[in-house]
C-alpha cells in the first residue's frame, strides 16, 4: 500500500505542476493566437459600416499574420462581436469579450454605442481602441484604457465654423442632430464655433429622432427660416431621408453632412439626382490618403472586394489594429495596463494607413485633419472645389 500511495503522490505533484504551468509545459502559450476584438455594427441599420471595418481589420490581421504575427511568431485572431449599433447590444457585446478573453478590443462605430462597452472595458481593465467615436466626452472621463484613432467632433466644428464663414461665404445657418451622443456634441461644437466667429448667423436649431422615416414636420419649420445651408450631424440613414425630403419642400439650402452623414448608402437613399451637389465636412476618405500605407492597403482591399471604402471609419478600425499590434511587439507584453502606458507614453508616429499615430494623455489621437467634399454627378465623394 505504501508504495501505490507514493506512486499517487508522485501522479498527483506532477498534476500540480501542469495545471500550475499550464499550457507552458507543452510550449502552447508561445504559439496560441492573440485574440483581438472587433465590436462592430454587422447587422442593423448601419451594418454597411460596420462590414467594412470588418474587411479592413482583417487585411491588417492577414498583413501582420504573414509577416510572422506578434510575440515572435504568434498569429492574431479575430473575435467580432456585433453591436448592432445599438446600445443596449453593445454593452452585452463587451460582456462577452471579456468573457472571451481578449487581450484589447477595437471598436466601435458611434460615439453613444461605444459609451456603454468603454465603461465596462474600464471597470475590467481591457485596452479598446474606438475608430468611429467621435463625442469629446469620452476622453473627459479620465479613462485609463480608452484610446481612439479618429479625431474629436470639437475639430470638426471648428472646421465647419471656418468653412461657413471663409470658403462658402453664406449668413444664414440652419443646424439639425439626432440627439446621440454624437450628433449633439458635433452640433454643440458647430454651433458654439459659428457664434465665437460672430459672421454667419444660426436661424434655426433643432432634432431629430433617429430611425423615423417623416421628417416633413421639422424640415417645413426649418424652411420658413429660410437658411442658407443646413448642416446635419447625425447618421447617414436619417440623412439620406432628409436630404430627399428637403428637395420634396422647396428648400434651396446647401446641404452639408458631418462624418457620419454620407457615404455609398446615403446616395441610395436620397437618390443620385438629389444626392450629388451635397458637402460634408470629413477626415480625408480613403482615396485621398497620400501615404505608403495607403495604397499598399487599399490595393489589397479593392483586390479583395472591387471597390475602396466608401467612408474613414473602416480604416481608422484597420489603424487601431496597427496600434495595438506595435505595442504588444515593443513591449513584449498582452497587459492591458503595459499596453495602455506604451500607447500613451510612447508612441510617436506609428506609419498608419491614415497617416502617423499618436495619442496625448486622455487618449486622443494628435494630429485632426479635415476637408470638405461634394458628391458629384456619379454619386463619387470628391474634395470640395468652390
Amino acid at each position: 500500500m505504501r508504495g501505490c500511495r507514493s506512486y499517487l503522490a508522485v501522479i498527483s505533484l506532477a498534476l500540480i505542476l501542469v495545471l500550475g504551468l499550464g499550457t507552458n509545459v507543452f510550449g502552447a502559450s508561445d504559439t496560441a493566437p492573440v485574440r483581438i476584438g472587433l465590436q462592430a455594427p454587422i447587422t442593423g441599420q448601419c451594418a454597411y459600416e460596420g462590414e467594412m471595418a470588418r474587411n479592413c481589420v482583417q487585411i491588417v490581421a492577414d498583413e501582420i499574420n504573414g509577416k510572422g504575427g506578434v510575440l515572435g511568431g504568434r498569429k492574431i485572431e479575430i473575435v467580432v462581436g456585433d453591436d448592432q449599433f445599438s446600445p443596449k447590444q453593445s454593452a452585452l457585446v463587451a460582456q462577452r469579450m471579456i468573457s472571451e478573453k481578449v487581450v484589447a478590443v477595437i471598436g466601435t462605430y458611434g460615439s453613444s454605442v461605444t459609451e456603454p462597452a468603454a465603461t465596462i472595458y474600464e471597470r475590467e481593465g481591457l485596452l479598446n481602441i474606438a475608430y468611429g467615436s467621435t463625442a469629446v466626452q469620452l476622453t473627459e472621463h479620465g479613462w485609463q484604457y480608452f484610446f481612439r484613432t479618429c479625431f474629436r467632433d470639437d475639430h470638426q466644428g471648428t472646421f465647419f465654423g471656418r468653412f461657413v464663414n471663409e470658403t462658402l461665404k453664406m449668413q444664414n445657418v440652419a443646424i439639425i442632430h439626432d440627439n446621440t451622443t454624437f450628433g449633439k456634441g458635433l452640433a454643440e461644437a458647430a454651433r458654439a464655433s459659428l457664434e465665437e466667429a460672430n459672421k454667419a448667423g444660426i436661424v434655426f436649431y433643432d432634432a431629430i429622432t433617429p430611425g423615423e422615416r417623416d421628417f416633413s414636420p421639422i424640415l417645413s419649420r426649418m424652411h420658413k427660416a429660410n437658411p442658407d445651408v443646413l448642416y446635419f450631424t447625425g447618421y447617414y440613414p436619417e440623412a439620406g431621408l432628409i436630404i430627399r425630403q428637403m428637395k420634396e419642400l422647396g428648400s434651396k439650402a446647401l446641404f452639408v453632412g458631418g462624418n457620419a452623414a454620407i457615404n455609398d448608402e446615403f446616395v441610395q437613399i436620397a437618390g443620385i439626382d438629389v444626392a450629388k451637389g451635397a458637402l460634408m465636412t470629413q477626415e480625408p476618405i480613403p482615396t485621398d490618403l497620400k501615404y505608403p500605407e495607403s495604397k499598399v492597403f487599399l490595393d489589397e482591399y479593392i483586390r479583395r472586394h472591387k471597390s475602396p471604402p466608401s467612408s474613414p471609419w473602416p480604416v481608422y478600425a484597420a489603424d487601431a489594429l496597427k496600434a495595438i499590434a506595435a505595442a504588444i511587439d515593443a513591449t513584449g507584453s498582452t497587459d492591458s495596463k503595459v499596453l495602455a502606458d506604451y500607447l500613451r507614453d510612447e508612441m510617436e508616429g506609428l506609419p498608419g494607413i491614415t497617416g502617423p499615430i499618436a495619442f496625448n494623455e486622455v487618449g486622443d489621437r494628435e494630429g485632426a485633419i479635415y476637408l470638405a467634399y461634394e458628391v458629384t454627378a456619379d454619386g463619387e465623394p470628391r474634395p470640395y472645389q468652390p
